[in-house]
């Protein structure tokens, strides 16, 4: 993305983790925190601005985050394909080594993003020392009945969302839908602006299209091992839950430090957002503590 390095110079900083490729990254919080670095993998489609109120709120509570844009979202130059879990947990691990973070790591990750996240957790289990998923997707989900098609129709649209981004379709409707999550006024002009942005629409078509490769990879790389203090953050009370829920909330069961937090009145982009940021910022302590005292 060329516009806009007003804004880039103020949210983050271009870090190369390839000869000539580069990613943003967008780091908050105290600098010289010892407490783990929680990393934040955003959803298809979404980009280190999606973290921005997440952010802000674990600064307060003292501890240090890193939310980041994946090749060819936001303002990150574009790598290989295909842009598949393999692909972006290097690309995550390369970066983690060019900033020269070495503590403990808690990885945080949205709606797809929890297919990436169990590759980088089980890859990285000395350093990884808990988990939070955001109403997040688990290779475990494909076998819901209706995932195959909903995926199959998931993939047509994101195909459809690149084609109208290039032709130029969708640059009137990013104001009033490009920030479908709440956030704070700069990165709600990140999210606007990527919303209409041919290449990261491009790119995160490409990563859609991946779907079936990183549930491969996953199931692959196997389970969380139970040691490992996870939470589950889902919309709604909890008390009629669906199928997909039961699926999504597997991880947290399995664990002997598990969390499941549910938020009432909040849909799968608004979780994220300034209303209900702070109980994502909850579940990242909860795992934390379990995570110190396990």
């Amino acid at each position: 993305m060329s516009a806009a390095v007003d804004a880039l110079d103020v949210r983050g900083r271009m870090v190369e983790v390839a000869p000539g490729r580069a990613l943003r990254a967008v780091a908050e919080g105290p600098p010289k925190s010892l407490r783990p670095l929680v990393v934040l993998e955003a959803g298809s489609f979404g980009f280190s601005a999606d973290w921005a109120a997440v952010q802000a709120r674990l600064a307060a509570e003292g501890l240090r985050s890193l939310a980041y844009d994946r090749a060819g979202l936001g303002w990150s130059e574009p790598g290989p394909e295909p842009r598949d879990s393999h692909a972006i947990v290097g690309d995550l691990e390369a970066l983690l080594a060019a900033l020269g973070e070495s503590l403990p790591l808690i990885v945080v990750g949205h709606s797809m993003a929890g297919l990436h996240l169990r590759l980088f957790a089980l890859g990285n289990a000395e350093r990884v020392c808990a988990a939070v998923l955001v109403d997040a997707v688990t290779p475990e989900g494909m076998d819901h009945p209706l995932a195959a098609q909903m995926v199959r129709q998931f993939n047509n649209l994101s195909k459809l969302a690149a084609w109208g981004a290039r032709a130029g379709v969708a640059r009137p409707l990013a104001a009033p839908f490009g920030d479908a999550i709440g956030l704070p006024p700069l990165a709600k002009a990140e999210k606007q602006r990527a919303f209409a942005d041919a290449t990261h629409n491009r790119w995160a078509a490409a990563e859609v299209a991946a779907w079936g490769a990183d549930v491969e990879e996953g199931r692959a790389a196997g389970p969380y091992d139970p040691a490992l203090p996870i939470a589950v953050v889902l919309t709604g009370d909890g008390r009629q839950p669906s199928a997909r829920q039961a699926i999504q909330t597997a991880p947290a069961l399995a664990s002997r430090h598990g969390f499941v937090i549910h938020v009432p009145r909040a849909n799968h982009a608004s979780l994220l957002g300034e209303r209900h940021a702070s109980h994502i910022v909850r579940a990242i302590l909860s795992v934390e503590a379990a995570a110190a005292s396990a």
